[in-house]
C-alpha cells in the first residue's frame, strides 16, 4: 500500500475507486464503505484510494474543545492496509485548507490527481469551506463529470447506528466489549511505559504506567480492566485501573497494568499496545492498602477465568 502525504507526484495508474473521510475509529460503517471500494476497484481493475486528514477536521475548527480520538493515524493506516487499499492520501488539514470550497477541492485535488470513475462515500460526511460538499453536492457534481457516485446509508446492528460518536459514548461510559464489537477491532492503543509511583511493587502487585502515545487519545471510563499487552510480538494478560487511586487519597489521574509475569523491569520506556478487553469494576476506595491488596487478588483470579476465552 503506497502512503502519500502531498499532493507533489502522485500517480495513478488509468482510473480510482476513492472515498473521502476523517474515519475516526475505522469503525465497521467505514470498513463498509472501504470494502465496497477495495472490491469495485478490484472489480474495475482500478486503483482504490482512501484520502483522510490529519489532524481530525475537528481539532482545528473547534479548537475551544478538543475531540477525544478513538484511534490514531497510525493504526488507521494499518487497518487500511489490512482492508488491501492500493493507496492512501493523509491530507494536512490546516485552517488554510479548511477554506478550500469544495468545488475547488474536486477539481484541484481528487479530479486531477486521481480521476476518479467511481466515488463511495458515507451519508453523512461533508467536506470543503463550510461542509458545503454534501452527498448531494457530489451526486450533481458527478453528472457534470465522468465519474459516477454511491452513497453509503448507515449500519445498524439491533437498531443501533453504528458511529463513532456512539462508539465514544461507549468507551466514555466503559462498555469496552460493545464498542470494540461495533468497531470491528478490540479498543486500545499505543503506549509508553513509565515510571511511577511503586506503590504495587510494595502491595506484590507490581504495575508499568503508561500514557498514550496519541495525546488526544480517548481512554475509558476509571475503573479496572482486564487487557491485553502486545510487546514486541509477545502478548501478555493483565488487568489495568484507570483512575485517581483514591485509597491513598491521590487527585491526579493514573493509568497503570499489572501484567501476568514476574518481572516487567523490562517493560519501561518501551511501547506497547493495550487493549481493553472487558471491564472488572469500578474504581473503589478501601479503608486500607490490605482491603486493597484482598481485593486485587479476587480481581486477578477473576481475570484469570477471563483469559480462557481469549487465549
Amino acid at each position: 500500500m503506497d502512503i502519500l502525504s502531498t499532493l507533489d507526484n502522485i500517480e495513478i495508474e488509468g482510473r480510482s475507486i476513492l472515498t473521502i473521510g476523517s474515519f475516526d475509529g475505522l469503525h465497521r460503517g467505514h470498513q463498509e464503505i472501504v470494502k465496497k471500494v477495495v472490491s469495485q476497484a478490484q472489480m474495475q481493475q482500478c486503483q482504490s484510494v482512501v484520502i483522510t486528514f490529519d489532524p481530525h477536521p475537528r481539532h482545528i475548527l473547534d479548537k475551544g474543545s478538543k475531540l477525544p480520538l478513538l484511534i490514531s493515524l497510525e493504526k488507521k493506516v494499518s487497518l487500511l492496509e489490512g482492508l488491501h487499499v492500493d493507496k492512501v492520501l493523509i491530507i494536512p488539514f490546516t485552517e488554510e485548507f479548511s477554506k478550500i470550497p469544495a468545488q475547488e477541492f474536486m477539481d484541484k485535488i481528487i479530479i486531477s490527481n486521481f480521476n476518479p470513475k467511481h466515488i463511495v462515500i458515507g451519508h453523512d460526511h461533508h467536506f470543503g469551506f463550510n461542509r458545503e460538499g454534501s452527498p448531494q453536492f457530489l451526486m450533481d457534481f458527478s453528472a457534470h463529470y465522468d465519474f459516477t457516485c454511491e452513497i453509503v446509508e448507515t449500519v445498524v446492528d439491533e437498531d443501533i447506528v453504528l458511529s463513532s460518536s456512539h462508539i465514544r459514548q461507549l468507551i466514555h461510559e466503559g462498555f469496552v466489549r460493545r464498542a470494540s464489537f461495533e468497531l470491528g477491532w478490540v479498543y486500545g492503543f499505543k503506549a509508553k511505559v513509565i515510571h511511577g509511583a511503586g506503590r504495587g511493587r510494595e502491595m506484590t502487585f507490581p504495575t508499568a504506567n503508561f500514557i498514550p502515545i496519541e495525546k488526544n487519545q480517548l481512554f475509558p471510563k476509571n475503573g479496572v480492566y482486564f487487557c491485553r499487552g502486545r510487546i514486541n510480538g509477545n502478548t501478555l494478560y493483565g488487568m489495568c485501573n484507570l483512575g485517581v487511586r483514591p485509597t491513598f487519597d491521590e487527585k491526579d489521574f493514573v493509568a497503570e497494568i499489572h501484567f501476568f509475569v514476574e518481572d516487567i523491569n523490562s517493560l519501561y520506556n518501551l511501547e506497547i499496545e493495550i487493549e481493553f478487553l472487558e471491564r472488572i469494576r469500578d474504581e473503589q476506595k478501601f479503608e486500607n492498602a490490605d482491603h486493597l491488596i484482598q481485593q486485587l487478588k479476587k480481581d486477578k483470579l477473576y481475570c484469570k477465568q477471563l483469559m480462557k476465552k481469549y487465549i
